[in-house]
């Protein structure tokens, strides 16, 4: 091999693997873009217990930025939790006290939600047992927070997967939850401007929200608390539209031809084999079903193979041609008369036709 040769296999060569090296290159830099999404912590609750003793358990519930890694701490407790995600952007998990634990009704617990390399913490606003209230590291000096305003954005549909907006104006510098009925857990809403909450909440799959759902807003400075129930819907007075289903094996008989069979062999189960016979030119009904002509071409090979044969015996069958809803058309046999006629609603089930009132 010459050196203009080797040269040019060695650029060849380089071609090839040059793609190769670039694509994990790519691929880093999209997995470094994604991981500098900033997750977010919707809603954090836990289901409250009447007493805190070893056994009992702690069910916790956390709503935020799907595809991520979720875990909290309890103050007091000997071992974090990790919550698994059970459905897009929910993460569920159970803590059951041992005889270790030094948990109070009031202890901290710090969830953290981490998305690639970004994590966002929210501390539960609520007591661990039933009946103690609200949960706050001090109580803060000063008048009662004030709620001028707690609107949403309805949607037209309440089903899994749409979005309610909540916007809250009141007091600066709170914090601010609120209770769907319907929904399990509360949903936080951070100050997105100086004395303004607002965020949107998915509807999840197992919710059972409907349009006049009550649903309570909290705002709370330390130990300070100030509720207001929503005045609106939460879905449209403009009902959604419904979606037509296509049923594919739902249609409308478009013509009904008479086949005249010659010969020994059977039209209803000679199909496959190439049928032998010709097409009679008369069709029964209206509307435009495939002419003699159409039939006949497409069967002209089986038909010419076996024109001595089919002097011998001679017999009519019947064709039902249906157009389905999906536009795809569909011919059953008949070895009588049907009763069926140009225009009549039908299913096909397995090759047979019955009506469809």
């Amino acid at each position: 091999m010459n050196k203009s040769q080797k040269l040019f296999a060695a650029v060849v060569a380089m071609s090839a693997v040059m793609p190769l090296a670039l694509q994990p290159v790519e691929a880093h830099a999209q997995q470094y873009s994604q991981s500098q999404a900033t997750p977010r912590i919707e809603g954090f609750n836990v289901d409250e217990v009447r007493r805190l003793s070893p056994g009992a358990e702690l069910d916790f519930a956390l709503y935020g930025t799907p595809g991520g890694l979720a875990s909290l701490r309890i103050e007091g407790a000997t071992r974090n939790l990790i919550l698994v995600e059970t459905e897009a952007g929910l993460y569920e998990g159970t803590y059951t006290i041992n005889s270790r634990d030094k948990i109070a009704a009031r202890s901290p617990v710090t969830a953290n939600l981490r998305v690639g390399n970004q994590v966002a913490s929210a501390v539960l606003n609520e007591s661990l047992q039933v009946g103690v209230g609200y949960h706050s590291k001090k109580a803060m000096p000063g008048p009662q927070p004030k709620i001028e305003r707690f609107d949403v954005e309805p949607s037209a549909d309440l089903s899994g997967g749409n979005d309610l907006r909540f916007t809250l104006i009141g007091t600066p510098g709170g914090k601010v939850d609120i209770a769907i009925d319907g929904v399990k857990g509360k949903v936080l809403l951070p100050e997105v401007r100086n004395g303004q909450y607002a965020n949107t909440y998915t509807i999840k799959n197992r919710d059972r929200i409907t349009s006049n759902s009550t649903v309570t807003a909290h705002l709370r400075l330390g130990e300070r608390v100030t509720s207001v129930t929503l005045g609106n819907d939460l879905q449209s007075a403009a009902a959604p539209v419904p979606v037509a289903h296509i049923c594919n094996n739902c249609g409308t008989v478009e013509a009904i031809n008479l086949v005249e069979v010659k010969g020994e062999g059977n039209y209803l189960g000679t199909i496959g084999g190439g049928v032998v016979g010709a097409l009679l030119g008369s069709q029964i009904g209206e509307g435009g079903g495939r002419t003699a002509a159409q039939i006949a071409g497409a069967l002209g090979g089986a038909y010419a193979g076996h024109t001595i044969e089919g002097n011998v015996r001679k017999a009519n069958h019947y064709e039902v041609v249906v157009r389905l809803q999906n536009g795809a058309t569909q011919a059953v046999t008949f070895a009588a008369d049907p009763g069926y006629r140009v225009g009549d609603a039908v299913k096909i089930n397995d090759g047979v036709i019955v009506r469809n009132p």
